[in-house]
């Protein structure tokens, strides 16, 4: 039955979840249950693209990208994929009616990271978080808001804010894998081989304005979708609290991560916030 093979990938797109990253999974598990699943089926979607071009490094990843995305084009199509991460994504896609410009700007920047090595323009550090970032809010968003246009045009500022804001976090703690393993660096006008507190201080105030954006939308989202959201906002403003107090030579040389049992206190105090009404 297909609805067997369906339910199937969507456990698929759970399971990708969360082995790829726990503090998404738990933000995810915070998500009313009518939504869950399609937001599993976004992040599997997400993750396979990022993985072909991030760590498959002997194998042929511009010749694996491509086949992934004519595969993308073919499920969303045909309504259906023998690649059960696609066809969960497919599913999502067409419930919610999310617009394939969003689609095509993801692949725009996964297929920049194929080639693209560093960012030297404002404007192309932009076009690249637009697409590997922003979009995946947008995606998203279309779920929270159960497909509803108008909350999605009052809520698509801060969607894309956040989802920058989110990206930006993980280019300043992932600053020696992107530049050691991959040989890439985001931010433009910094140079990471004399990283500094001035320029640090700089990009951290650049992600403050985008998570004080995000949060604006956070506590306008439908209830099924705000604890969740908010969850991940607190664990990313931790980890950026982190990355703050951290010194360059540090960021540079190690990946700072919040522990499990911080991740689980901010779990504790963002329930209590949600509870005595001050996310609002």
């Amino acid at each position: 039955m297909k609805s067997i093979f369906d339910e199937v990938s969507y456990h698929c797109s759970k399971i990708v979840t969360q082995s790829y990253s726990t503090s998404f999974a738990l933000a995810t598990k915070m998500l009313a249950p009518s939504i869950r699943t399609d937001i599993y089926n976004i992040y599997g979607f997400v993750r396979f693209a990022d993985e072909i071009v991030d760590t498959f490094h002997d194998y042929d990843k511009e010749q694996l990208f491509q086949k992934f995305e004519k595969d993308m084009e073919e499920a969303i199509v045909n309504k259906i994929s023998l690649n059960p991460i696609l066809n969960s994504f497919q599913h999502t896609y067409h419930k919610y009616d999310i617009p394939y410009h969003l689609v095509e700007s993801f692949m725009k920047s996964m297929r920049m990271d194929l080639r693209k090595k560093k960012y030297e323009t404002f404007d192309e550090y932009r076009e690249y978080i637009y697409g590997s970032a922003d979009v995946v809010g947008l995606m998203c968003l279309c779920v929270f808001v159960n497909g509803d246009k108008e909350k999605y045009e009052e809520l698509k500022e801060s969607a894309m804010a956040l989802g920058s804001a989110f990206q930006k976090v993980n280019f300043l703690r992932d600053l020696k894998a992107d530049y050691e393993e991959l040989n890439r660096t985001y931010f433009p006008n910094t140079n990471l081989l004399e990283l500094d507190e001035e320029s640090k201080r700089r990009i951290v105030n650049e992600i403050k304005a985008d998570f004080a954006v995000g949060y604006s939308g956070i506590i306008k989202l439908p209830e099924q979708a705000k604890f969740g959201v908010y969850t991940a906002y607190r664990y990313y403003k931790k980890l950026l609290h982190k990355l703050q107090g951290t010194p360059p030579l540090e960021i540079k040389n190690a990946r700072i991560r919040v522990p499990n049992y911080q991740k689980f206190g901010l779990l504790a105090q963002s329930y209590l916030n949600y509870k005595l009404q001050l996310v609002q």
